[in-house]
């Protein structure tokens, strides 16, 4: 790598983590620690603001930015494919969103990275999400962003219709589905609800914050407790 590249590496992977070691840079470059701290050093002396110190680690100072990225073939192949997989499965806004997105980074490529990417021979072919379970999604997820709760009546695998009141925690994607994993007010327990088996769905006016006992995290290691305890 040369060093340029390895200089605006070094930002970037500074600039993605709260702090970063000296110790983390080297093997992620593949270098010595000794050239680590020299490299610091000559980005210090070119104006690039990073904070901290051998032994303890870097961070950037808030506020700096760097000019727009460029991307080589292959990472612009990766976008496009990446984007093609993931399209059906999002719901419609978000889809839309990340096409936007790939377009306004194509249209800045060199042209042979641009048509690299374009003519990548890799599709996801999948069908799309339904109408209602796309609009069922996007509200889910935006009412996730927001904190606000959701009223759901619900028909379970079994046949049976239910009508909950929840605080949304996270939209999972398992390959055929999507589910929500949220804190059920009915039961005051923690619930996975099939999006494509939500009948009616409202977004109420009403907030959470979050509380001890009720998060995601909690969620998680009360999942991984019953698959510990269960083995």
């Amino acid at each position: 790598m040369r060093r340029a590249d390895r200089l605006f590496q070094i930002v970037q992977l500074i600039r993605g983590r709260r702090l970063t070691t000296a110790d983390y840079l080297a093997q992620r470059l593949e270098v010595s620690m000794r050239t680590v701290y020299r490299d610091i050093a000559a980005l210090g002396q070119q104006g690039v603001p990073i904070e901290g110190e051998a032994g303890v680690g870097y961070r950037m100072r808030v506020g700096f930015d760097l000019p727009p990225l460029m991307f080589s073939k292959q990472e612009a192949q990766a976008l496009v494919a990446t984007v093609r997989m993931s399209e059906s499965r999002l719901d419609a806004a978000l889809a839309r969103q990340a096409e936007n997105a790939l377009s306004k980074i194509l249209a800045v490529l060199p042209l042979d990275a641009r048509a690299a990417a374009e003519s990548l021979a890799l599709y996801a072919p999948l069908p799309a999400l339904d109408p209602a379970t796309s609009a069922h999604l996007t509200a889910m997820r935006e009412a996730t962003e927001a904190r606000r709760k959701l009223k759901v009546g619900y028909l379970d695998l079994g046949g049976v219709r239910s009508e909950r009141v929840v605080r949304p925690l996270a939209c999972l994607f398992w390959g055929p589905v999507w589910t929500l994993a949220a804190w059920c007010e009915l039961r005051n327990d923690f619930r996975s609800f099939r999006v494509d088996r939500v009948e009616t769905l409202q977004v109420l006016e009403e907030t959470f914050r979050d509380e001890a006992g009720k998060t995601l995290v909690d969620m998680n290691r009360q999942r991984e407790a019953q698959e510990h305890g269960g083995a």
